[in-house]
């Protein structure tokens, strides 16, 4: 039987979507006998991943084998699909506008019979997402071979919403949008997904209404929005997974209270932060809030400062599972016990932990651990006008603090507003200046050494190892 393209072409606007496209192809006899049908079409709105509908006559496994027209020797082999009598196989590690051939392999185990080869051409970039990204790097020899083979992940917090994978060399490498909300925060997992906060036009900065999390196929794992279960706050700057598979966010808490006293009304509303753990049905687990720790009448200045009292801008876990909270406007990172909530110590501005006045910081961003054990985090440094990265060894029980890092950016980069900090290896790390929207790979003393220019603010930029994208992305920026 001989086979029939049967070719639709759509045209979708260019600010959403380039060219659509879809292929069915009905076929017999090829292969093991096995395949009925096969469609091809976009992944959502991607230019760089295709969704290949697999129906076949029996319940088999299969998978799909892909190159660039003519270079085979480049080929990609898809994740096995098992078991099914219609397999849905995406397409990852593409590039735009660009031709491939593919065959469809299917059977059982390792008896799997290729079908013929046909072949596809990727969309391109939507038009705005175009000449987004550039980079700076005048000898990419000296680059870390870890980041020559890596990716840095950046998010666009405007509607239409994009977390990107960027190479060494700027390029786009693997993207995931959304229309109608933007990424207002976003981290990849452990479990090697992309764990986001999306909030529409509404919500200014780092705040949101939705949580998402997708795998690097595309596939939707989870789709939690604001009123579902016990998920009645808003959440801001931050969201990760806990080792139960949880949802641990930072959410607004208000409370009515007698301000009087410091000049307010007698019902007061004061804005605060709390902790609100959920499981991924959108139930309450724990929660936490500064009301529990703070009287606001205690601070002399809260009738300013009630709109917002103490504006916390992250959350991470210590060794131990405890949490690490920083709040930007008093300066200060708690430890905070994830079971009983207790305020643990206080490091920063009248801290528990001595600091020298070359190690006092004004607010802390992207507080974390980093690989070799210190409390490292980006430094806004409003009274200096210089933004820096710290990092502190903590001996908890001396309460003593030794400073291990202090790398400042160039003061064109100070960056006033929220912003990063990564180690890439042991001796360079990857800097976020949010309101520059500017990236900049410096080693320890601060040498430049790459530098990324973006179209867009992205409230963080992080490093990711081209291992833990493997194979779904495989796109290295720099020969290595």
């Amino acid at each position: 039987m001989m086979m029939r393209w049967n070719i639709i072409q759509r045209m979708l606007p260019l600010v959403s979507m380039a060219a659509a496209f879809l292929w069915c192809l009905p076929a017999c006899n090829s292969g093991g006998n096995d395949i009925a049908e096969i469609h091809l079409d976009p992944r959502g709105q991607n230019a760089l991943k295709v969704k290949v509908t697999v129906q076949c006559i029996d319940t088999v496994d299969a998978t799909v084998e892909y190159w660039p027209k003519g270079k085979e020797q480049q080929r990609s082999t898809a994740p096995l699909s098992i078991h099914q009598l219609r397999h849905t196989i995406v397409l990852t590690n593409l590039q735009p506008v660009q031709a491939y051939e593919y065959r469809i392999l299917t059977g059982h185990g390792k008896a799997l019979y290729p079908s013929k080869v046909y072949s596809f051409t990727t969309n391109d970039f939507p038009v705005w997402m175009k000449d987004m990204f550039s980079v700076i790097c005048p000898d990419s020899s000296i680059l870390p071979a870890a980041f020559r083979k890596g990716y840095v992940m950046v998010s666009r917090r405007e509607d239409p919403g994009v977390v990107f994978l960027l190479n060494a060399k700027g390029d786009i490498v693997w993207y995931h949008q959304v229309s109608g909300t933007g990424f207002k925060v976003a981290r990849f997992t452990d479990q090697h997904t992309f764990l986001a906060l999306l909030g529409g036009p509404g919500y200014e900065t780092s705040y949101g209404d939705q949580l998402l999390e997708v795998s690097l196929t595309g596939d939707t794992l989870l789709n939690l929005k604001k009123g579902q279960g016990d998920f009645k706050q808003t959440i801001h700057h931050e969201i990760l997974l806990n080792p139960k598979n949880q949802l641990v966010t930072l959410c607004v808490e208000e409370r009515i209270v007698d301000l009087r006293s410091k000049g307010g009304l007698e019902r007061d509303t004061v804005k605060g932060d709390g902790i609100l753990v959920l499981d991924r049905q959108g139930k309450q687990v724990w929660k936490w809030t500064v009301f529990d720790a703070l009287n606001p009448l205690d601070d002399k200045n809260i009738s300013k400062e009630k709109r917002d009292w103490m504006h916390a801008n992250c959350i991470a876990f210590d060794t131990d599972g405890n949490y690490l909270v920083s709040f930007y406007n008093n300066g200060q990172i708690w430890k905070i016990d994830a079971r009983t909530g207790k305020r643990l110590w206080t490091f920063g501005k009248n801290g528990d932990f001595p600091l020298p006045d070359s190690a006092l910081f004004d607010q802390a961003h992207a507080i974390h651990i980093n690989q070799q054990g210190d409390l490292m985090f980006f430094d806004n440094g409003v009274s200096k006008k210089i933004s820096r990265t710290l990092a502190f060894k903590l001996d908890e029980n001396k309460r003593q603090a030794q400073l291990t890092l202090d790398t400042k950016l160039p003061p064109e980069n100070y960056n006033e507003r929220m912003g990063s900090s990564y180690l890439v290896n042991d001796s360079t790390l990857l800097q976020c200046a949010t309101k520059r929207n500017t990236v900049i790979l410096t080693d320890k003393s601060g040498r430049f050494l790459w530098l990324l220019r973006k179209g867009m603010s992205s409230y963080r930029a992080s490093f990711i190892p081209a291992e833990d994208v493997a194979p779904f992305v495989a796109q290295p920026g720099y020969p290595h």
